[in-house]
């Protein structure tokens, strides 16, 4: 029972990694199985580049509207946040040194408070990746509306939007991708995360620099209404922890972990700074949800990066919902058709995603819900508690264990703060939807979701 417990729960990614014979392929099974204690032999350099893969992600296109949202001193806040969270990482590193059977995050979060602690990090896990799946089609739909403005279509009676056409047909051509047994070709596609963070920034600099937008905006000093979003968004941009472990584990010099952290840290902060300030330069106070929202669609620099957003979450999402669906298919009796259950939870999660998508289509409402409660959960306060259980440091009163209860209370509050403030915008906004709705019926039908 304990062997199904354990693998029950198991994290899919792309990660590169090399072999005995230095042969390089791709590893998407993030936790080994408990039986396979030998680990992977990963360079510095591999290691480096899939923590940069890691760490970047669909967040770099909403640092700018954070950085609007809270002004410029919340750039304060932006590398508060990165400081801890590199912190973070490197206790996890040392809860991991404490017992060498620890080879996951939820074996970090049992070591230290058993079932209940293992049970409590999984399920953040795995709603965290399930509201970023979902925040994936909400995406995919913002920007092909902005290139391909429509006015959608009716089916019985019923108008679907153009927004939410696109979020259905983005849906419809992924779902083959989540009933795949095997993901390498996706692996290796989505693993150009750090490439594409890098054309993005690149284009939008391009775009600012070259194509007649400028930077000439000066923004705000502080918004303090916009904090809360702020320091939500800037928590889901370093949301990677649970990947820690298996960087750690595939090492082939571990003590060299803490520098492969700092370097990622180091690096992908730079990148989201960067896109942050440039982005607010160039649009102000008025820059949307989405970077790419605001590009001219003329200019080639723009279409460069609208693209490129466009591919990526495509391919990241069956690499998103597959340790989901494992761990449902594991926690079923074995004689079940594991094949055509999988193939069913899979569909259920893509459908399930999509009705998500189309009742909270708010990306940064909603990426800023998830960085609220699960990012800074999983990030900041669980790192620190399970290192405090385990190294048993509560016990005594140092510098070491102030900072540790400093960074739990603050992770706290941001979650508390952070949480209220999303909820409280979507609720708006989804007022003024059902508003719209009754507003400006159709004449045959009605809009069944209505563009606003």
């Amino acid at each position: 029972m304990e062997t199904d417990q354990r693998d029950e729960f198991r994290l899919t990614l792309p990660l590169m990694c090399e072999d005995n014979n230095k042969k390089e392929y791709d590893c998407t099974k993030i936790e080994e199985d408990e039986s396979n204690h030998s680990p992977t032999s990963t360079s510095f350099f591999k290691t480096c580049f899939n923590g940069l893969n890691a760490l970047s992600g669909v967040g770099i296109l909403s640092v700018p509207y954070a950085l609007a949202t809270g002004g410029w001193l919340s750039l304060i806040l932006f590398f508060a946040i990165a400081t801890g969270a590199f912190y973070s990482g490197l206790l996890i590193k040392r809860c991991m040194d404490f017992d060498s059977n620890i080879r996951s995050y939820p074996d970090i979060g049992e070591k230290a408070f058993g079932n209940k602690g293992r049970m409590i990090v999984s399920i953040a896990m795995y709603t965290e990746l399930y509201l970023v799946s979902a925040g994936f089609l909400i995406l995919e739909g913002d920007n092909l509306y902005n290139m391909f403005p429509n006015d959608g279509f009716e089916i019985a009676g019923l108008t679907i939007g153009g927004k939410q056409c696109f979020v259905l047909i983005v849906a419809l051509v992924i779902l083959p991708t989540v009933w795949l047994d095997n993901l390498s070709l996706l692996s290796y596609v989505s693993a150009s995360g750090v490439l594409a963070s890098a054309i993005i920034l690149f284009s939008i600099v391009w775009t600012g620099a070259f194509d007649g937008v400028g930077f000439r905006q000066k923004g705000e000093l502080v918004n303090w209404s916009g904090i809360p979003t702020a320091l939500s968004l800037y928590a889901f941009c370093y949301c990677a922890h649970p990947v820690f472990p298996t960087l750690y584990t595939s090492m082939k010099n571990k003590h060299q972990f803490s520098n492969v952290l700092l370097l990622c840290f180091i690096i992908c902060t730079i990148g989201y700074a960067s896109i942050a300030v440039f982005g607010y330069l160039m649009f102000g106070s008025g820059v949307q949800s989405q970077i790419t929202l605001d590009l001219p669609i003329g200019k080639l620099s723009s279409k460069i990066a609208i693209y490129t957003t466009l591919v990526n979450p495509i391919a990241k999402y069956a690499l998103m919902v597959t340790p989901i669906i494992e761990a449902v298919k594991n926690g079923f009796p074995c004689y079940l058709n594991k094949r055509v259950f999988g193939i069913i939870i899979g569909t259920a999660l893509v459908i399930s995603s999509v009705i998500v998508a189309l009742v909270v289509p708010f990306f940064a409402s909603l990426m800023s819900l998830v960085g609220a409660i699960l990012s800074v959960t999983a990030s900041i306060v669980m790192p620190c508690l399970c290192y405090l259980k385990i190294s048993g440091i509560y016990r005594t009163f140092n510098h070491e264990m102030v900072v540790l209860v400093v960074m739990i209370f603050m992770g706290i509050v941001v979650t508390i703060i952070g949480t209220y403030s999303s909820v409280l915008d979507i609720l708006s906004k989804s007022n003024v939807a059902a508003n719209l709705r009754m507003l400006f019926p159709t004449g045959r039908g009605f809009y069944l979701f209505h563009n606003f």
